[in-house]
């Protein structure tokens, strides 16, 4: 994979779009406003190292399937948690149906799995959807816990 691949967001700030690499250094900002955008990717069994492990911000990584309801139910909580805590997570969503070595190696017996990378270490990890409050929570407290 090269890092030349990028997505494109709309900054929650000023509206305007930007293009923000799959795997960069550092955290992405608005080309205009420059304040902290989401950054929200999605990365497969090729390309998860270079888009996840090598973060340099904790990583919180989404492994999901199309079929799967609660799946498509926390997928916008976890958007609206990229969005809030834009500058501080990155989020990487992963379909399990696509990459089965993420699956096997992440141990995947129910979808959404939701980890918290850290450096690409594990430091967290929950099964099933919850609210966009309830995963911010969850979010915040992993990582300030490993700020502190």
């Amino acid at each position: 994979m090269s890092t030349v691949q990028a997505t494109t967001v709309s900054c929650p700030h000023c509206g305007r779009t930007n293009r923000v690499p799959v795997a960069a250094e550092g955290r992405p900002r608005c080309g205009h406003c420059k304040q902290p955008l989401p950054w929200v990717v999605d990365a497969g069994d090729d390309d998860f190292t270079e888009v996840a492990e090598r973060a340099d911000i904790p990583v919180v990584v989404d492994l999901w399937a199309t079929w799967c309801g609660p799946c498509r139910m926390v997928s916008p909580a976890l958007e609206q948690v990229a969005t809030e805590l834009a500058g501080r997570i990155k989020l990487v969503k992963v379909d399990v149906d696509k990459n089965p070595r993420l699956s096997r190696r992440f141990e995947v017996q129910a979808v959404p799995t939701l980890l918290i990378l850290d450096k690409g270490e594990t430091v967290a990890r929950q099964a099933g959807a919850a609210p966009a409050p309830a995963l911010r929570q969850w979010v915040e407290q992993t990582i300030t816990t490993r700020e502190g």
